[in-house]
C-alpha cells in the first residue's frame, strides 16, 4: 500500500509540475504580447484618447497607457526600472534631474519629423538647453483665477492678494514652489532664488496673507471656484481652463510682473524597449492637426505654433492662456534647485502652512 501511495504521490507531483510549467509559459506568452506594445507613462487625462486610437490605426502600433499623479512618483518608478516605459511626460525641473542621473535617452533628431513646428521661444530652455532629451508637449503658467461676481476689485497682480477685501476668500494650490514663488514674485525676486534673505522676506510676507486664505487645496479648488464658494484662487492655467469652461463668471490672469512658466515634455526613458515606436509616436504628436486636437481636448497651451494656428480664434487670442511676449519675458521656468535648497523651500512652506493654523 505504501508503494501505491508513493506512486500516486509521485504522479500528482509530476502533474503539478507540468501544470506550473504551462502556467509560466502562458504568463511568458502574455508578457511577450504585452512587450510588443508602445508603453506610454503620462499624467492622468493628459491626452485625447481618440488620438491613441488614431495612432494605432495609422501605424499599427498598439499602446499601453499608464498614468502617474506626480513627477516624483514617475521618477521613482522609472529609476527603479521594474517597468519599462517607452515614452514619459515629465515636467521641466524633473527633466533636468533625470538627465543628470542618466535616466533619459539622447534624442536622435534625424528620426524626428516636425520639430520645426515647435515655437522657437519654447526650445532651448534652461532644463534642456539643446533639447537633447526632450520635446515640448504642453506649457502653461501659474496665475490668479477670480469670480467677477464675488470681488469688487479684480486682482491683476500678486500684491493685490493682500487686499483686506479678500479676507477668507483665497484658495491656494498646495505646492511649495508655487506658493513660495508668488511670494517671491510679489517682492520682485526670482522664483529660483537661493538667497536666504529674499526667502525669509517672502515667507514673512506670506504669513501676512493668512487672514485672506480660505484653504490650501489640490483638485478640490475646481469645485470651490466653479460653485462660487470662493472668490479667488492661485492655480495652474490648465486647471483654470477647466474651471472657466464650467462657470462664465470666472476669469484667469497671469501677473505681468512675473510668475512660473512650466513645461511638460516628451522624453524617452533609458529603459525603453521600443525606441522606433517611440519616435513614431513623437512624430505623430508633432503633426499640427494632432497637436491642435490634443490642445482643444486638454485645454492647455500648445507649444506647436503650426497647431496653434489651427485653434479657434477665441482660444489662441486668449491672453490668459497665450500671454503676450512681453509677459512671457517675465515668466520663469522652475530650476532644479538641488536637494538642499528644495528642502529649504519645502521647510519654509510647511512653516507657512502651520503658521496659518
Amino acid at each position: 500500500m505504501r508503494k501505491l501511495y508513493s506512486f500516486i504521490a509521485g504522479v500528482l507531483a509530476i502533474i503539478l509540475i507540468l501544470f506550473a510549467g504551462v502556467t509560466i509559459m502562458k504568463r511568458q506568452s502574455s508578457s511577450s504580447v504585452q512587450s510588443d506594445k508602445l508603453v506610454i507613462y503620462n499624467w492622468g487625462d493628459y491626452i485625447d484618447p481618440a488620438l491613441l486610437t488614431k495612432f494605432t490605426k495609422e501605424t499599427g502600433i498598439e499602446v499601453q497607457y499608464e498614468t502617474f499623479d506626480s513627477n516624483e512618483a514617475m521618477y521613482t518608478k522609472i529609476k527603479q526600472g521594474g517597468t519599462t516605459y517607452d515614452i514619459a511626460i515629465p515636467s521641466d525641473y524633473m527633466i533636468d534631474k533625470m538627465k543628470r542621473e542618466n535616466l533619459l535617452v539622447k534624442l536622435d533628431k534625424y528620426k524626428i519629423k516636425g520639430l520645426n513646428n515647435i515655437d522657437p521661444q519654447f526650445m532651448g530652455l534652461s532644463f534642456d538647453s539643446k533639447n537633447t532629451y526632450s520635446i515640448p508637449y504642453f506649457w502653461g503658467t501659474v496665475g490668479i483665477i477670480y469670480n467677477t461676481k464675488l470681488v469688487k476689485t479684480a486682482p491683476q497682480h500678486w500684491n493685490d492678494l493682500w487686499n483686506s477685501e479678500y479676507k477668507n476668500q483665497i484658495m491656494l494650490v498646495d505646492g511649495a514652489r508655487e506658493v513660495m514663488g508668488f511670494g517671491l514674485n510679489s517682492l520682485g525676486y526670482s522664483v529660483n532664488t537661493k538667497n536666504r534673505k529674499e526667502l525669509n522676506q517672502a515667507a514673512a510676507k506670506l504669513n501676512q496673507l493668512t487672514p485672506n486664505i480660505k484653504a490650501i487645496v489640490g483638485d478640490e479648488m475646481k469645485g470651490y471656484m466653479i460653485n462660487g464658494d470662493a472668490a479667488i484662487g492661485v492655480t495652474f492655467s490648465g486647471e483654470a481652463s477647466e474651471m472657466l469652461s464650467s462657470n462664465p463668471d470666472l476669469r484667469y490672469v497671469v501677473p505681468s510682473e512675473g510668475s512660473n512658466l512650466w513645461f511638460d515634455n516628451i522624453v524617452i526613458p533609458k529603459t525603453a524597449k521600443h525606441e522606433k515606436k517611440a519616435y513614431a509616436f513623437i512624430n505623430f504628436m508633432l503633426k499640427p492637426e494632432n497637436a491642435a486636437q490634443n490642445a482643444e481636448y486638454i485645454g492647455y497651451a500648445t507649444p506647436n505654433k503650426a497647431a496653434k494656428a489651427l485653434l479657434p480664434k477665441s482660444v489662441k487670442a486668449n491672453k490668459a492662456f497665450y500671454p503676450s511676449e512681453e509677459t512671457i519675458k517675465n515668466l520663469e521656468v522652475y530650476n532644479n534647485l538641488g536637494q538642499e535648497w528644495l528642502g529649504i523651500y519645502n521647510d519654509m512652506y510647511l512653516q507657512f502652512k502651520m503658521y496659518r493654523k
